[in-house]
C-alpha cells in the first residue's frame, strides 16, 4: 500500500494488474468500504498475492472471484478459482505462509479444493477490541 491508499484501492490495483500479467479474469464480489488497520491490510495484501500465485501456476483457471469485507466483527477474504482443483492434503509452502500470516493477526486460514472444480483460500481476522 502507497500513502494514504485505502485498501480497497491497494486490492483493485493488484487484482488489476495481476489480471493483465496473467490472462486470467478476476470478478471482484466485493472490496472493504471500512477503514483497515495497516497491519491488517499488509497481511491481507500477502496472502491474496500468494494465493494469486498458486492460482497461476496449478490452477489452470480462466477466472479467479475475489470478496474482501471489513465490518464490525473484523475482515474476511475469500479467493476462489474456476480451475482445476487438487485431492486433499493441501500442503505447501505457500498455503502455510498463508495461514501463518493470518494466525499472526490473530485470524484464521482454510484451503478447500475439489478436483475438477476449482480451489478456495478463505480467511477471517477478528476486530482487535
Amino acid at each position: 500500500m502507497r500513502g494514504e491508499e485505502s485498501l480497497a484501492e491497494a486490492l483493485e490495483g493488484h487484482l488489476a494488474e495481476w489480471s493483465r500479467r496473467t490472462g486470467i479474469t478476476v470478478e471482484v464480489w466485493a472490496l472493504p468500504d471500512a477503514d483497515v488497520r495497516p497491519p491488517v491490510a499488509k497481511g491481507v495484501l500477502a496472502v491474496l498475492a500468494d494465493a494469486l500465485d498458486n492460482v497461476e501456476r496449478h490452477s489452470e483457471a480462466t477466472t479467479v472471484s475475489v470478496a474482501v469485507t471489513a465490518g464490525p466483527s473484523g475482515l474476511r477474504m475469500t479467493v476462489s478459482d474456476h480451475g482445476k482443483g487438487a485431492r486433499p492434503p493441501l500442503t505447501g509452502r505457500g498455503i502455510a505462509r498463508m495461514r501463518a500470516a493470518f494466525a499472526g493477526l490473530g485470524g484464521s486460514l482454510s484451503v478447500s479444493s475439489v478436483p475438477g472444480e476449482g480451489t478456495t483460500v478463505s480467511g477471517v481476522v477478528p476486530r482487535a477490541r
